[in-house]
């Protein structure tokens, strides 16, 4: 079993805007190429909901349902798979208040139930989910910088200049 955490600091936008944003899961296919398809069902004020998940990884798509809990009062987020291809995914998000803007947490702990594979799927999986979230974060609120994790920033970085360098076909 596998846990991560992310941190992310915007100073884009306040802490109540950001979790309002990251709670549109359905907009995270527009946002990275990761993220194939989520599909919400049952959003209700105050209710939890379940979202359909397909991400791609490695060569295919994992594929899981989770249940969502949205404690609004605390800017908080916290998931569960329900079924699906991991053994167990759950964790959480937390949007908190910074000067000048907030800071997004996200943690997970996954397992794929694969005992002689986890030392070369797992760590691939962290990498693909953090450089994921970090670009999910900084598409929803406009920029954000990744705390304490200078490979996951780099990478982030590297993979924002790759997006926004004009394409050498289109422009000759």
């Amino acid at each position: 079993m596998r846990s991560l955490e992310l941190t992310l600091r915007a100073d884009t936008v306040g802490a109540a805007e950001a979790y309002r944003r990251i709670c549109e899961f359905e907009r995270y296919p527009e946002l990275v190429d990761e993220v194939n398809a989520v599909v919400v069902h049952g959003r209700e004020d105050g209710g939890p909901l379940l979202s359909d998940w397909e991400i791609f990884f490695r060569n295919g798509l994992l594929r899981w349902t989770e249940v969502d809990y949205f404690q609004s009062e605390q800017r908080r987020i916290v998931f569960e798979q329900t079924t699906g291809d991991f053994e167990v995914f759950r964790g959480s998000w937390g949007v908190t208040a910074a000067p000048g803007g907030c800071q997004v947490r996200f943690e997970a702990t996954f397992d794929f139930g694969i005992p002689s594979l986890a030392g070369v799927l797992e760590p691939i999986a962290t990498k693909v989910l953090k450089e994921g979230i970090a670009l999910i974060v900084h598409q929803l609120l406009g920029e954000a910088t990744v705390v304490g994790d200078p490979a996951i920033a780099a990478a982030v970085s590297a993979r924002l200049r790759r997006r926004r360098e004009p394409d050498p076909v289109l422009t000759a």
